[in-house]
């Protein structure tokens, strides 16, 4: 396909917040959403000039999905590579206590490394429905899954991810070992 410049700036100023948007949620860091919005366009750019694009959302926020996970997977195997700062900006609130916004920030940092270990589709369509919240039947067609797989495979890394947060060490709830 011969994307034009001009459809091409329309496609990325049309775009360009919903996918640095889903790069953040599963990243928590600027520089990373960044740099994944950019990696995300240019892998669109390189699918657009070998086939037609149906759907720019659609196939945005698929590749920005995955690899906002690749990225995930990369620091879970560097955890030493930065230390991460927890924004806190969109929970300012008065209702919302220091505590509870230290909890919350936690748990999506526990969420996050989970997420990093689960296995490729899961973890892609445990992404695609909850934090992009697309339909069963939106993942199957995104993805070429067939919708019953979808739902097994969300059963299965919801379970995967219910584990993982329950042994980890920063939950209150868990009995100390001895």
């Amino acid at each position: 396909m011969d994307t034009g410049m001009n459809d091409w700036e329309q496609i990325v100023k049309g775009h360009a917040s919903l996918v640095w948007a889903t790069a953040f949620r599963l990243l928590n860091h600027r520089e990373d959403a960044a740099d994944c919005t950019q990696e995300t366009f240019l892998a669109a750019l390189a699918i657009a000039r070998k086939e037609p694009v149906r759907n720019w959302k659609s196939l945005l926020v698929r590749l920005c999905t995955c690899r906002a996970l690749d990225q995930l997977r990369r620091r879970t195997r560097d955890e030493g590579r930065r230390e991460r700062s927890v924004d806190c900006s969109g929970l300012a609130s008065t209702q919302i206590s220091p505590q509870q916004i230290t909890e919350k920030a936690e748990l999506a940092d526990r969420l996050r490394r989970a997420l990093a270990i689960l296995p490729e589709q899961q973890a892609e369509v445990f992404c695609l429905r909850y934090f992009n919240e697309l339909s069963y039947r939106e993942i199957s067609r995104q993805t070429g899954i067939h919708q019953k797989t979808v739902s097994v495979l969300l059963h299965r890394a919801r379970l995967k991810l219910q584990h993982h947060l329950n042994e980890s060490p920063s939950n209150p709830d868990r009995e100390p070992s001895a």
